[in-house]
């Protein structure tokens, strides 16, 4: 008897779960968009008051920002592959390395409406690009490096990610806007994200590269870990710093003037705007795409005279 209940119960458990798989989703049930960053860093804080702002005005969908515990390709394939299986209907990603990803990128986009920010995959099947022009902004630090050195110098630059699009674009732009001039950058060294690593990339320069009047943060992270190893070595005001982002060491570091200035990017911007162009899309409207498939957010120029209005709008925009 004890087994024919058994028995009994399993088969209504597994019809009863047959007919919950086979059930239209609720009413309730809304779909997902996913943020996918290319790694920890505060500079994303900004992106996710976007998505935040965003959520506000797509009440229809779930907005997220996903972080990868490591800012490694294969960890951050795996998590939009989890996501795709979760059954998001798109993602924007800031790909980690575009060029040894573009596989796992088609793969993505295969199976959701894929598109990137920050760091583009122009040779991947995504939909659009969001974000900086990253050759720009590295010609506007160029401009700053003239204006604070009009008598030449030599630059060192530090940069997380050195195969990612941003960082070559970026370093490109700034050699670009050097060419005629006496400044030169002598090298770029790479950190993987890890910021311990970035401050002794700096430590490193002030020991082995005496010459070095200049150093140039091309990450968000970057320009803080300089000025901290500058500060520590007694060194402030003797290296001209060129910054890019606005973290709060770089700002400050600019309204005292130990750093000339710094190239602004727009993440919450990338991330508002992004999410909208995604939700639009995967609702069918296609007409906001771009025909280049670029979606170009400028940077700009935040010198000494512009920190406290930059500053005002950071908090304006994240509803402080």
């Amino acid at each position: 008897m004890k087994t024919a209940i058994r028995n009994t119960t399993a088969a209504m458990a597994a019809m009863l779960f047959g007919m919950a798989m086979a059930a239209p989703a609720s009413a309730d049930d809304k779909p997902t968009l996913a943020f996918v960053v290319n790694g920890a860093s505060d500079f994303w804080k900004a992106a996710e008051a976007g998505v935040k702002k965003a959520q506000g005005e797509l009440p229809d969908f779930n907005l997220e920002l996903k972080y990868p515990s490591q800012a490694s390709v294969a960890i951050q394939q795996r998590l939009m592959d989890d996501l795709v299986t979760a059954g998001v209907k798109g993602i924007m990603v800031s790909a980690v390395d575009p060029k040894t990803q573009t596989d796992g990128l088609n793969k993505i986009a295969s199976e959701t409406a894929l598109f990137t920010t920050d760091s583009d995959a122009p040779k991947s099947k995504r939909v659009a690009y969001v974000g900086s022009s990253n050759v720009d902004a590295g010609k506007q630090a160029a401009e700053i490096a003239k204006k604070a050195m009009p008598d030449g110098g030599k630059c060192m630059g530090y940069v997380g990610l050195l195969g990612a699009d941003n960082a070559k674009e970026r370093i490109q732009g700034f050699k670009d806007g050097l060419e005629g001039t006496k400044i030169s950058l002598v090298d770029v060294r790479g950190d993987d994200i890890d910021q311990t690593r970035a401050k002794a990339n700096v430590q490193d320069t002030l020991v082995a590269n005496p010459e070095i009047n200049c150093m140039v943060g091309f990450y968000s992270y970057n320009t803080p870990r300089i000025y901290e190893a500058l500060r520590d070595a007694g060194k402030l005001g003797q290296i001209t710093v060129v910054g890019f982002d606005d973290d709060p060491i770089t700002l400050g570091g600019v309204k005292e003037g130990t750093i000339a200035a710094t190239v602004v990017q727009q993440p919450f911007e990338w991330a508002y705007q992004g999410m909208k162009l995604m939700a639009a899309y995967v609702k069918g409207d296609k007409s906001a795409v771009p025909a280049d498939g670029l979606l170009i957010i400028p940077t700009k120029i935040i010198g000494k005279d512009d920190v406290d209005a930059y500053a005002a709008h950071l908090k304006a925009m994240a509803g402080n």
